[in-house]
């Protein structure tokens, strides 16, 4: 199929992936050691570990050094910006890494959806029937997708926000997370990343009514293929490393719409707002 509306096709998608990938450990400290090894002519690995400070211990105590060498051996454990320490709210430093965990999870999923809405639009692919009274794809077609936000009605923006607000609620209230099993929130010794099941219970505590769960609403893993922990750990590590580079694509998708050429190898492949 073509792609980003375009005729060059799934492999120039993976391309301009693979560049901004690029970009960003070209600024990364290991490139300058890298491009010496190069030009020495040096056949000795490169203790990339050495370049960097040694991580702090609330680091490696909170498994954080650990998880990065399983994301990526190359890299490594890399804070450039020192977040692992910084107090959220009146939280402490530990009960922070929770944060900060799952805020990385919570928006490299939003972007993985983001980034695939993106390409669908793009390419025209719509729903066949009215999204509203007064609204259909005829009102935004040819239109790029980062204009979307403005050209749907106004009702429509609320429901939308009004929908995530609600999951967020959901995801945050304690006794839902302990339904499942978690001792509690995130920042008090859960699981950063979980969202809890869709179970609603009465005032007297009987099942009311139950929604398909988000993290698995068929089933496949938890009643059918039943994953073992390493195959759970690996899939958890693949997401975060695709929601990492998710968010990079989704960052480089709206520069560049918003600002032709600024993201050169994208300018000839996506539309560009007015």
């Amino acid at each position: 199929p073509k792609c980003l509306g375009h005729q060059n096709g799934i492999g120039t998608l993976l391309s301009v992936m693979l560049s901004l990938n690029a970009i960003v450990i070209a600024f990364s400290p290991f490139q300058n050691a890298l491009s010496a090894s190069r030009r020495a002519g040096s056949s000795v690995m490169i203790d990339y570990a050495r370049l960097l400070p040694p991580p702090s211990d609330l680091a490696v105590e909170s498994g954080l050094v650990s998880l990065a060498k399983e994301l990526n051996p190359l890299v490594g454990y890399w804070d450039p910006l020192n977040l692992v320490g910084v107090e959220v709210g009146s939280n402490s430093a530990e009960q922070s890494v929770g944060w900060l965990r799952h805020s990385e999870l919570k928006h490299g999923r939003v972007s993985m959806a983001g980034f695939v809405g993106y390409i669908v639009h793009e390419n025209g692919i719509h729903w066949p029937f009215k999204l509203a009274n007064e609204f259909d794809y005829a009102s935004v077609d040819g239109l790029p997708a980062a204009a979307l936000w403005d050209a749907i009605p106004t009702a429509a923006k609320w429901q939308i926000i009004g929908a995530i607000g609600l999951l967020e609620l959901w995801s945050e209230w304690v006794p839902a997370l302990q339904a499942d099993g978690l001792p509690g929130h995130y920042m008090r010794g859960g699981k950063p990343g979980h969202f809890p099941s869709l179970n609603f219970k009465k005032l007297d505590g009987s099942k009311w009514f139950s929604l398909p769960n988000l993290y698995d609403p068929f089933g496949f893993y938890t009643t059918g293929w039943k994953m073992s922990p390493e195959q759970k750990n690996r899939l958890l590590n693949v997401e975060i490393n695709n929601g990492r580079l998710a968010m990079i694509g989704l960052a480089g998708f709206l520069a560049e719409a918003n600002i032709q050429g600024s993201v050169p190898l994208l300018t000839p492949l996506i539309k560009h707002l007015n």
